[in-house]
């Protein structure tokens, strides 16, 4: 499915073979855990990448103040262990589905199943990603840049094809977990093939999500669906930053006390990037009408998904 895209020495194959069979443990395809249906009425939220870190911190208390919370990951084992916390603490329910982001034919799966299975979507928190290291360039099996595709064109496929749900839900919520390190995208080689590095390329992921919640922003107008993005906290101890050899130097609660004011504040205009608690300005690229148009192209070219301007449920 990914290839390491250099010519590496034996030793480095066998490290990258291990830490490579280590994040595609589980199997491959679309996966529901049965569950609990959402009540009448109940607030339905959907974070990705919720069954480690920020996310998981992210569903529990969503969870804990009573929303039906659909957890997302790759992790059958860890996605059942979230959905039973949340499902034996109450007052909240939730479920698992499965679906790896660097494949768009289970993103799609994903969505689809999301839309026959829920009538309604209040809250969108794209939370999954993957960080810096290990320093490798990989190729998806749809052929892009490993963290391009997972960090930002799959957050836009899905974003797009659960808009009918986030749109009859109104007023919803859409919150994009980005990050302070931010690079902007060369638009000659968008996929690194020259001077790669995975800071690089995570970077610029994270920019082309604030440059995406900028355009939801102005799509979106007068629907009642306000987008946020945000860089949650610097450095929590998550599995990216244990990968990257960073020493942490904020905690998880920190992040997520951060993104839970993004999902529940009326007091920003939509589109707003935060740094933690705190509205700022992002890169300026993110500003830039002529990039943003450029990417947004690009995202539809290689997703197949036309994002419509100023949809209407």
């Amino acid at each position: 499915m990914k290839r390491i895209d250099r010519r590496i020495g034996a030793a480095e194959v066998l490290s990258a073979a291990v830490f490579l069979s280590s994040i595609l443990a589980t199997p491959t395809g679309s996966f529901a855990q049965a569950g609990v249906a959402p009540a009448p009425g109940q607030q339905v939220a959907l974070v990705t990448g919720a069954t480690s870190g920020l996310g998981r911190e992210l569903a529990i208390r969503l969870g804990a103040r009573g929303d039906h919370v659909i957890v997302h990951g790759r992790n059958e084992e860890r996605g059942a262990e979230v959905v039973d916390a949340i499902n034996a603490a109450g007052p909240g329910s939730a479920r698992f589905y499965r679906a790896d982001f660097a494949s768009f034919a289970e993103v799609r799966a994903f969505a689809e199943a999301l839309l026959a299975d829920y009538a309604r979507l209040d809250i969108l928190i794209n939370n999954a990603g993957f960080g810096s290291a290990p320093n490798e360039r990989w190729v998806t099996e749809d052929g892009h840049e490993y963290r391009f595709q997972v960090n930002y064109l799959s957050t836009f496929l899905l974003t797009h094809m659960l808009m009918p749900r986030l749109l009859a839900s109104a007023p919803a919520r859409i919150v994009n977990v980005s990050s302070g390190a931010q690079t902007p995208i060369d638009f000659d080689d968008v996929m690194i093939e020259n001077d790669f590095s995975g800071r690089r390329a995570y970077a610029q992921s994270k920019l082309a999500q604030i440059m995406f919640t900028h355009d939801l922003a102005e799509q979106l107008a007068g629907t009642g669906v306000v987008v946020g993005s945000l860089h949650p906290a610097t450095f929590m101890p998550t599995e990216m930053v244990r990968r990257a050899g960073v020493a942490p130097r904020s905690t998880i609660a920190e992040g997520a006390d951060a993104t839970m004011q993004v999902v529940d504040s009326n007091d920003f205009e939509s589109g707003q990037y935060f740094s933690g608690l705190t509205p700022r300005r992002a890169n300026a690229q993110a500003y830039d009408v002529e990039a943003r148009a450029r990417l947004k192209r690009l995202s539809e070219e290689l997703t197949g998904i036309r994002a419509g301007q100023n949809p209407r449920p």
